[in-house]
């Protein structure tokens, strides 16, 4: 966001924009202050909402979904999307998939697919780019690792398990 009002974000930022730095601090503390000053007084409601039973509690949180989705754009596609993404999510949990990963991937994957453009078109196009730097190098092996490690240890402690193979024509 900063970019597009010609503001570079970084390192810099602190010396550079120091006012736009120390007033976005100041407005979050504010706003801390401002939601602590709101919800003190209404202690006694949130303890009361978290006493609501669960089937309840989803309907109402149903309602409001559907009724938010439609007025933001009174679009069907949009309310079919929310109940085929709240049935996906049904089923994550009934399986025990875990959800967090793919909500952090969705919210996550349209940012890195606008910066992966963003370094595509500085270096030409060049993929080398995200070897040649060791920082990069050194997250996409510590990824790689991520993705084919477990199963490679899986597979060890089957093999493990399993015991020594007979070859056949030994005694």
């Amino acid at each position: 966001a900063f970019q597009s009002y010609g503001i570079n974000p970084g390192p810099l930022l602190l010396t550079t924009q120091a006012n736009l730095v120390w007033g976005l601090i100041a407005s979050l503390f504010i706003a801390n202050v401002i939601l602590v000053v709101l919800n003190l007084p209404l202690i006694g409601l949130w303890v009361r909402l978290l006493k609501i039973p669960a089937p309840q509690l989803y309907a109402g949180i149903l309602v409001f979904a559907t009724v938010g989705t439609y007025g933001i754009s009174q679009s069907p596609i949009d309310l079919a999307i929310l109940y085929l993404l709240g049935a996906a999510g049904f089923l994550m949990r009934r399986f025990d998939f875990p959800t967090a990963p793919v909500i952090i991937g969705m919210i996550l994957g349209p940012l890195a697919e606008t910066q992966f453009r963003r370094a595509m078109t500085i270096e030409n196009g060049d993929w080398t780019v995200f070897f040649r730097h060791p920082l990069s190098l050194t997250l996409l092996t510590l990824a790689f690792i991520g993705l084919v490690g477990p199963h490679i240890w899986a597979w060890i402690e089957h093999r493990r398990r399993r015991g020594p193979e007979h070859v056949p024509g030994d005694a």
